[in-house]
């Protein structure tokens, strides 16, 4: 079944062979704009969190804002990922964000008007080796200098806090102020709370291009006609490489596909997000459970990996055991697909509306092995549905939000690497600010363009 967005209900039990995605994304019509706007401030390509995120700190503001979404709000990565919001663990140039937006996510509830799933329940990464102790203590060096409450946990203390847990591990790190949210509600929420102060959210509007006049943005131009803009947010996720390729800006950034699965609600087990060395898992509203494996995502060989070599190279020999190479027929789908089109011609974007890979049941079957071995009640839990989605990589696996120097008045936020969705609101907030030239939530330095990829366009 592909995805298609749907009101928040239970799906019919499918086994882990099978493949049954609906993702039960919750929708607000009255908050979809049925017409294009001859003329916004700034208009925002990609209808995911971070687009949406944008979207609603802008309308907040009362900057006039159009998102512009190909297919329907959060249809790909935005409500395929695990639902995390944390600090713990982050990469050092992301953690002023994360804390950000953990003090954003604790209000979202509030400030969007609507139920996103936020709850406020801790998250566990358990060590197996000594070496993974190691690597977590180092990081909570570099943590320390933000006071998280980030700890490394005894046995012992590991043994108290999760009772149901079978074996022992010789060390966890443990952050008790993360937390997690619905992928499923919380983009909808955002988008729709934006849509109420005044954006426009503009669904099955792929945006082709980009005009400019006199050295400065103009206007965008969609399927549907033009909209005239002072700014442009490009954030378009997976989709980013491909846009900006035929604006001649090389954009670095590959695709790997996540295995995600959902489950029955069980008896017994914790209430936290919690990662082992080889599954993940995370507590629902519905008392069910996401589910997936850590370390498991899988890197289809195509094209562009050959073209972007160098740059991901350094990233495949450090975290190489955590992607799984194959090659088959997206390399030759990739191969055909349009590199460069004109603002008449119909786009990629528009043959294809969702990215909808296919999850894995190799993959999701020994996820869930795995979590039974450490986690017996989970032997109760019913697999209800599954699906995949294509996470934005960048070399150093971590996001831009940048202006675009070679092109004033236009800003990239992508390349979020599987991060995105907890990050998002702070994410929003800084790309408002930067757009309006606010005083930044967080430096915006780590997230620059310049840091990977040269910021001139070349002739197309």
């Amino acid at each position: 079944m592909r995805h298609k967005p749907a009101v928040l209900s239970p799906a019919a039990q499918s086994p882990v062979s099978g493949r049954n995605i609906t993702l039960n994304i919750s929708r607000d019509e009255a908050h979809r704009t049925p017409r294009l706007p001859e003329r916004v401030d700034i208009v925002i390509i990609g209808g995911g969190i971070i687009g949406a995120s944008a979207a609603f700190f802008l309308s907040q503001r009362g900057v006039a804002v159009a998102l512009c979404e190909k297919g329907h709000i959060g249809c790909e990565q935005s409500t395929r990922n695990w639902g995390w919001c944390r600090k713990m663990g982050r990469d050092p140039a992301e953690i002023p964000l994360a804390i950000a937006s953990a003090r954003l996510w604790e209000r979202m509830n509030e400030l969007v008007g609507a139920e996103t799933g936020f709850r406020k329940t801790g998250i566990f990464y358990l060590c197996k080796t000594r070496r993974e102790i190691e690597k977590y203590e180092a990081w909570l060096q570099h943590a320390r200098q933000y006071q998280l409450d980030s700890v490394m946990l005894t046995p012992a203390e590991i043994a108290d806090k999760l009772p149901g847990m079978a074996g022992s591990s010789p060390g966890a790190l443990y952050t008790p102020s993360d937390g997690r949210a619905e992928p499923s509600l919380a983009t909808a929420a955002i988008a729709a709370a934006a849509g109420r102060a005044g954006a426009g959210i503009l669904e099955n509007c792929a945006v082709r291009g980009i005009e400019t006049a006199a050295g400065s943005l103009s206007s965008v131009i969609t399927e549907h006609g033009p909209i005239a803009c002072r700014q442009v947010v490009i954030a378009t996720g997976a989709w980013t490489r491909l846009f900006c390729g035929n604006m001649g800006l090389d954009f670095p950034q590959l695709k790997v596909t996540g295995s995600v699965m959902r489950t029955t609600p069980v008896e017994g087990a914790p209430d936290c997000a919690l990662a082992g060395a080889d599954f993940a898992f995370r507590r629902r509203l519905d008392g069910g459970y996401t589910v997936a494996q850590k370390n498991a995502n899988i890197a289809q060989i195509v094209p562009d990996s050959f073209r972007l070599l160098t740059k991901f190279l350094p990233a495949f020999r450090s975290e190489g055991n955590e992607i799984r190479l194959r090659f088959g027929r997206a390399f030759f789908d990739e191969l055909k697909l349009a590199k460069r089109w004109s603002m008449t011609d119909q786009t990629p974007f528009e043959k294809h509306r969702t990215l909808d890979p296919s999850p894995s049941p190799k993959i999701l079957a020994e996820g869930l092995r795995n979590l039974v071995r450490d986690f017996p009640a989970f032997a109760s839990a019913r697999i209800v549905e599954q699906w995949a989605g294509a996470i934005d990589v960048t070399p150093d696996a971590v996001p831009v939000i940048s202006p675009v120097a070679s092109v004033p008045g236009l800003l990239i936020a992508s390349g979020f690497s599987g991060h995105g969705f907890g990050i998002a609101p702070g994410a929003g907030h800084l790309i408002a600010d930067l757009v309006t030239n606010a005083e930044p939530i967080v430096d915006p330095a780590p997230y620059r363009l310049s840091r990977i990829a040269k910021e001139t366009r070349q002739q197309v």
